[in-house]
């Protein structure tokens, strides 16, 4: 079965593994709260204990450096594409409120990504993600 669509998550490659995997989980979680409908049915066991439902297609993840990672915001706010980001400043926080308050304070083209999240046409996620690796 082919999926027309693509989840596509761009990190920074210089971040630790630890940064590496908190960054991609708090970006999969907007794909996920703004696209509902890309989520899955509920999993069973054989024993018919239920657990959570996820995204119904593969997740993949990219590496890039850090104008890599501002182009391709410009690339899918160009194309009208929405996003996920997680910038540097968002490791000092810890909670929504503060995180919302440290990417409203810088514009767009100064943000420090160090990730983001796609979602989208085959074709546009991928030239939005151009010049990235898939990540080792």
């Amino acid at each position: 079965m082919r999926i027309d669509t693509k989840i596509a998550v761009l990190l920074r490659d210089d971040l630790e593994s630890w940064q590496r995997l908190n960054v991609t989980a708090f970006l999969v979680s907007g794909i996920a709260a703004a696209r509902p409908e890309l989520i899955g049915e509920t999993y069973l066991d054989a024993d018919g204990t239920e657990y959570l439902p996820m995204f119904g297609q593969p997740v993949l993840v990219f590496a890039g450096d850090a104008e890599l990672l501002a182009t391709a915001r410009e690339r899918a706010v160009r194309r009208g594409l929405r996003i996920a980001i997680y910038t540097r400043e968002l490791f000092g926080t810890n909670n929504d409120v503060d995180n919302r308050a440290a990417v409203r304070a810088v514009p767009g083209e100064k943000l420090d990504l160090v990730g983001l999240a796609v979602h989208g046409a085959r074709n546009a996620v991928d030239k939005v993600i151009k010049g990235a690796r898939l990540h080792p």
